[in-house]
C-alpha cells in the first residue's frame, strides 16, 4: 500500500486556519494529524472541542487525532461525535489499554496505540491484533519542530517484525522531525503514515513539500 501523509495542524498558522485546512483539503495529503494536548501528561497545551468542531466543519480529509491527555477514556465519544476517524491513545496513560482501543472502537473510529521514546515496542505484543494503528513518537512528545532521534529506525524496524510475526494488519506512523530528507528511510524502515508539521507549514511552499513526501520511494 502507499505510504499516507498527515500534516499535524499543530504547526500551521493559527490566524489563518482555515486556509491552512483548505490547503491540505486540495493537497495530497491523505489525513489531518490533530494533537491535543491537556498541560499535564506533555507541557504544553493545544486546542479544545471548539477549535475542533471547527476544524471538523471544513476538512475534507480524515482527522487522525492523536491524544496526549491523562484519561483519555473520559472524552473518547466527545472526539468521535466531533469528527475523529482515528484515535489514538498514549500506552503510558492508560492502565486498561484494551479497554480503551475497544472503547474507541465502539465509538466508530479506528483505534491507535502511540509509544513515547522511551516505551519498547514489545510492551504491544498483547494488544497488536486489537489496534488498527502504532504511532511511534520519534521526539518527545509536546512540542513541535524538535530533532528526530536516530534510534526511532531500529524500533520501527522491530514494531514491523512483531506486525509480520504477529500475523497483524495494524498501520504504523511516525511523528516528530519527519521531513523529505528522512522520510524515504522511514518508509523503507516500515512506516505507513508519516506525520510532518513544521516540514510542511515552514516551507516556501507547503502543498509542493507534501507532495515531495508523497512521491517518496
Amino acid at each position: 500500500m502507499p505510504h499516507l501523509i498527515a500534516p499535524s495542524l499543530l504547526s500551521a498558522n493559527f490566524l489563518n486556519l482555515g486556509d491552512d485546512i483548505e490547503m491540505i483539503n486540495r493537497s495530497e495529503a491523505d489525513w489531518i494529524h490533530l494533537d491535543i494536548m491537556d498541560g499535564v501528561f506533555v507541557p504544553n497545551i493545544s486546542f479544545g472541542f471548539p477549535v475542533i468542531e471547527q476544524i471538523a466543519l471544513k476538512a475534507r480529509k480524515p482527522l487522525d487525532v492523536h491524544l496526549m491527555i491523562i484519561d483519555p477514556d473520559r472524552y473518547i465519544d466527545r472526539f468521535r461525535e466531533y469528527g475523529a476517524a482515528i484515535i489514538s491513545v498514549h500506552y503510558e496513560t492508560c492502565h486498561h489499554l484494551h479497554r480503551t482501543t475497544e472503547a474507541i472502537k465502539k465509538s466508530g473510529a479506528k483505534a491507535g496505540v502511540v509509544l513515547n521514546p522511551h516505551t519498547p515496542v514489545t510492551m504491544l505484543n498483547d494488544i497488536l491484533q486489537d489496534v488498527d494503528l502504532v504511532l511511534i513518537m520519534s521526539v518527545n512528545p509536546g512540542f513541535g519542530g524538535q530533532k528526530f532521534i536516530v534510534q526511532s529506525y531500529d524500533k520501527i524496524k522491530k514494531l514491523r517484525e512483531l506486525r509480520d510475526q504477529n500475523n497483524a494488519s495494524f498501520l504504523i506512523e511516525v511523528d516528530g522531525g519527519v521531513d523529505v530528507s528522512n522520510g524515504l528511510k522511514l518508509i523503507k524502515s516500515g512506516v505507513d503514515v508519516l506525520v510532518a508539521g513544521n516540514a510542511i507549514f515552514h516551507s516556501p511552499d507547503p502543498a509542493d513539500t507534501i507532495h515531495r513526501m508523497k512521491i517518496l520511494g
